[in-house]
């Protein structure tokens, strides 16, 4: 450990905490910026990540310990005993008077004299505890797993009755340590044991995702744009979860396809390799940077069958085609995905009532646009019933033209609890995905159906 490392993280957390920036982001940022590698650039990535993932945790032992209430101690004082007190307490390599001492310089280092001896002493009392810290009584069941593992007590208390005891625990459990990197195999230039090998040459270990065809488990990746098999278009980044959606689609070539809230445009690169790039695909986003990062990619891959447009999905105010397939993919809570961005767990507004609305206005927008025999998926990354379940329950029964499609799983996907065929919320601990939810939909035969065109017209694209 040395003081630069630690005020790197520091600062990270700073960005995170002060300015609302993605951790994923700042930290590869402050990577690049301090170019930093190896051993250096894991110790921070542990730093800020260990300290994201159980700042829950690590308030509770500062509280236990202070008699100044967490409250009033200042933003980066707090930080620098967060950073102390994981590395004492959760993390094996570095000595406790290194954790110590190195705090108390990053303290003076930003000019907080005055917090050093209180950084100081609440770090050498942890040192000298026997007991380093209890957790709360396990009859406050919520309570107790909300300290445990670090995950604010209304999810904990959502997942319990929601998913039942069971399931929430391990849902938590599985919030520790980094998700596994996952890319889809682009088919259009290459196959997957090809890749395999040419990621190897690289010293990338790739490994196939049993339970879905052209998807790969990648290890050793360091910055993944710095690959020649990347740059080379041979795979784009995309979790298996992702990807799983994407085939339950079951796009064709020649498939009109509309991918309604598209970014960052992973679902529609995927769906372009099972149409053969053969066929229309409307990639769509209310935000012009984010459509142009889309034609980059789609650029990169080799895909010419993507048009990007610039919309609201939740109305009807573009004029769209008549499409075979539409995905869409709802802005959500992101509840799926914490292991990825252990940061979105200490939102305010993470149980909202509003989101749920927005979803199904972006729903029933969207099914306007669906042929007679076409598919629809309405999927989240997110693990919350009113944004999953309840919205396909409420859309099947104000919609009589729609059905819903049995899902065909494959073999190592399970459901965690009882749903309906046409559903299934996908969860780490029975699936290895991220937490994400899918649901599929065929629509039928009626005197207000739209006539099926094969050309879309008075379309306003961005490329």
């Amino acid at each position: 450990m040395c003081i630069r490392d630690s005020n790197i993280a520091l600062n990270v957390l700073l960005k995170i905490e002060n300015e609302g920036a993605y951790s994923n982001i700042a930290l590869n940022n402050a990577i690049k910026e301090n170019r930093l590698s190896g051993v250096d650039s894991s110790f921070v990535s542990a730093l800020v990540y260990g300290v994201l993932e159980r700042r829950i945790t690590l308030d509770y032992i500062i509280r236990s310990y202070s008699k100044i209430p967490l409250r009033k101690i200042e933003t980066k004082t707090k930080n620098i005993l967060r950073l102390g007190i994981l590395q004492l307490l959760f993390m094996d390599k570095v000595p406790d008077s290194a954790a110590v001492n190195e705090s108390v310089n990053l303290a003076k280092k930003h000019k907080l004299q005055k917090s050093s001896g209180f950084i100081n002493g609440i770090l050498r009392n942890i040192t000298r505890a026997e007991d380093k810290y209890t957790l709360p009584d396990e009859k406050d069941r919520a309570r107790y797993l909300s300290v445990k593992y670090s995950v604010p007590e209304n999810i904990v208390k959502l997942w319990i009755n929601s998913y039942g005891e069971n399931n929430a625990e391990q849902l938590l459990a599985s919030l520790n340590g980094r998700a596994k990197i996952c890319c889809r195999v682009n088919t259009l230039r290459t196959d997957a044991d090809t890749l395999i090998k040419k990621l190897s040459d690289e010293g990338v270990v790739a490994e196939k995702i049993p339970f879905i065809d052209n998807a790969l488990y990648l290890e050793n990746t360091g910055s993944v744009e710095r690959l020649r098999a990347y740059k080379s278009g041979l795979f784009h980044i995309q979790d298996a979860s992702s990807q799983l959606c994407v085939n339950f689609l079951d796009a064709k070539p020649r498939n009109i396809m509309l991918d309604v809230c598209s970014a960052p445009g992973g679902k529609s690169f995927s769906a372009a390799q099972y149409m053969n790039n053969r066929g229309r695909i409307f990639s769509c986003d209310m935000f012009d940077h984010k459509l142009k990062l889309i034609s980059a990619c789609a650029k990169r891959l080799g895909i010419t069958c993507i048009s990007t447009l610039l919309r609201d999905a939740s109305t009807n105010d573009t004029a769209l085609p008549v499409a075979d397939r539409i995905l869409c993919d709802v802005p959500c809570s992101g509840l799926g995905i914490m292991s990825r961005k252990p940061e979105i767990r200490y939102k305010d507004d993470l149980i909202s009532n509003d989101l749920p609305d927005l979803q199904y206005r972006i729903l029933c927008a969207s099914a306007d646009n669906l042929a007679v025999g076409g598919k629809l998926v309405y999927s989240t990354c997110t693990l919350n019933p009113d944004e999953n379940n309840k919205n396909t329950k409420r859309f099947l029964e104000e919609h009589p033209d729609f059905y819903g499609i049995p899902l065909k799983l494959p073999n190592g996907i399970t459901r965690a609890f009882d749903e309906e065929p046409y559903e299934i919320t996908l969860m780490p601990h029975t699936c290895g995905t991220d937490g994400f939810y899918i649901s599929l939909f065929g629509k039928k035969a009626s005197n207000l159906s739209l006539i099926h065109i094969s050309e879309p017209t008075r379309l306003r694209c961005i490329s």
